[in-house]
């Protein structure tokens, strides 16, 4: 449990890095007019947290009942998908001028997020 923890952390450290680096690069130099309702570190704290939350809640239950690994992977991602929208809630009801810019930088690291959890839950499911 600890070495499938560990790889996950480095994993998930790195997806951050290269992402985090990537969209501020992005956001610095390309969208330097448009003001954003939440900054990269708020977007990318609340990915972090929210896949280490469901990464190992799937840990703990994968170890404790392997069976229902998958449909703790849904039900957790039906989860996150609410507290995306919680999240962006208030922004939603601010009614910026740049609303489209404003949702891609939420939303396009969330899918990559979520393509990596898929990878990691499907690694941990084939595990045993």
């Amino acid at each position: 449990m600890k070495q499938q923890l560990r790889s996950f952390l480095i994993s998930l450290s790195l997806v951050t890095a290269i992402l985090f680096v990537a969209q501020y690069f992005i956001t610095v130099n390309f969208f330097e007019t448009t003001e954003f309702y939440y900054g990269v570190p708020a977007i990318y704290t609340f990915m972090v947290l929210s896949t280490l939350i469901i990464y190992l809640i799937l840990l703990w239950i994968h170890h404790n009942f392997s069976e229902n690994t998958g449909f703790a992977f849904m039900g957790a991602s039906l989860l996150k998908m609410l507290a995306a929208v919680l999240f962006l809630l208030p922004m939603i009801l601010a009614r910026l001028e740049d609303d489209i810019e404003n949702i891609f930088a939420f939303f396009i690291p969330y899918f990559f997020y979520l393509i990596f959890e898929t990878i990691q839950a499907v690694r941990l499911i084939n595990s045993k």
